[in-house]
Formats: C-alpha cells, structure tokens, sequence
C-alpha cells in the first residue's frame, strides 16, 4: 500500500497508537501463544471497533490491513468459492472441496508495496489454474477477476499470470488453516506480486474477457503489481 493511500485511511491517536505498539510487543516477549491470543481476541475487537485500527495491528509476522475497517467472518462450514463468467461449467465448492483438490506447497516471501516483507512464509492450496481448468475457461477469456466477500475489494490478473504455478487459492498459512485476519477461509496467493494483488476473502472468481483495473488499481497502483528481480524475484519465473 502506498503512502498516500495510508494516508486515507482512519487517523490514529498517539495513545491508541502506543497501546498498538504495546500489544504488537506483547507477540514478541511471549512467543506464539500471544501472537494466537491476539489473532483471535483482539484483532477481531479492535476490528469491529469500527476504528481502522485493525490496519495497524501486527499479528504473527505480518500487519493486517482491511479496505473496509473490519475483518469479514465466513465459517469453514458456510463457505463457498464461486467460479463464474466465461467458463463451460461454473462451480460452487464447498470448504471440504477445496481441500479434496490437489494441493501445492510454496515456500515464498511476502511483499508489501509499502517496503516491509515476511521471508519465507509457508502456503498451502490448490492452484489457481487447476480451479480454472476445472471449469473449463473458453476462448474468448483472456482475464480473471477475483472478488473478496468483504463486499468492497476486486482484483485483476490475465489468464497468463493466473496458470503461474506460483499462484495459489491459499487455504493453510505456516502449517495453520487461514483465520480471518490472514483472509480466510480460504484467500489468493499470488507470489511474484506485491500482497496488494494477494486478495484477501476469496469468494468468487469470474472469467472475463479483459483485465479490469481492481480496488487499488483505480486508486493509482500498478495493474501489473510484479515484485522484480531486485528484490529477489524473478517475474518471469513459472
């Protein structure tokens, strides 16, 4: 996320932001334990608190940041993953389905477009591209577009970056399934981009004939969001 798009966001007091520092400090001195705690407790508290807060809170080795103030909840019991548009044969599968396709581990870092990354963290999922071929993606298609069930973000990637073998429909994040702060139950994983294109809440995935500019992309970010080769990448990797 850029500087100016911070900028947008809810301001933030200096004691609400100490007391953030406090309990992002509490992960470090007590370990995992704490870090489970506050993905559980708080990051949900203070998300709902209705405040934005929640796009400054750091749990486990990453900040979590939400376009609309607060997490979204589905459980694993209600979900479903959508896959729409110009295909042969839409689907509708279920948590348990997901997990019933082949699945890929990656081990990559993640990339913020703001400057701060998470060395290699562990993923688990099913590859985007075996869904897509599942469903059987026609001619004419030269696109996808991923909507969140947060109700407010869409991204955007052409069919070519979408067979990467590299892009995954992420359902396990360092051998735990996805909580809601990590945009579970199940989100997009997309490794030689920057997390901006990693969309969180995954619920729908639509076939289209063209790329279409997602929610930060029409705010000024890069459609294309490749990370690069001077950050230890190399975009054109499959």
């Amino acid at each position: 996320m850029s500087k100016n798009a911070a900028a947008r966001g809810t301001p933030v007091g200096r004691r609400v932001f100490l007391g953030l520092i406090g309990v992002g400090a509490v992960g470090v001195v007590l370990g995992s334990r704490a870090q489970d705690w506050l993905e559980r407790i708080v990051g949900p508290f203070i998300a709902k608190d209705g405040t934005g807060l929640a796009s400054l809170l750091p749990i486990g080795r990453f900040r979590i940041y939400t376009v609309t103030g607060g997490l979204p909840s589905r459980s694993r019991a209600t979900y479903r993953l959508r896959v729409t548009g110009l295909v042969d044969q839409p689907l509708d599968l279920g948590y348990a389905e997901v997990l019933a396709l082949p699945a890929t581990t990656l081990h990559r870092d993640f990339q913020c477009v703001t400057g701060w990354r998470v060395p290699d963290v562990e993923w688990k999922g099913v590859r985007l591209a075996e869904v897509l071929d599942r469903a059987g993606v026609r001619n004419e298609a030269r696109a996808v577009r991923l909507h969140s069930f947060d109700g407010a973000y869409t991204e955007s990637l052409t069919l070519d970056q979408a067979r990467r073998n590299d892009v995954l429909i992420a359902y396990q994040l360092e051998g735990s399934p996805l909580s809601d702060a990590h945009g579970g139950p199940v989100r997009l994983y997309v490794a030689p981009m920057y997390g901006y294109k990693s969309l969180k809440w995954l619920d729908r995935i639509e076939v289209t004939k063209e790329v279409e500019a997602g929610y930060w992309e029409v705010r000024g970010y890069d459609v294309d969001g490749w990370v690069g080769r001077s950050n230890g990448r190399d975009d054109n990797a499959t």
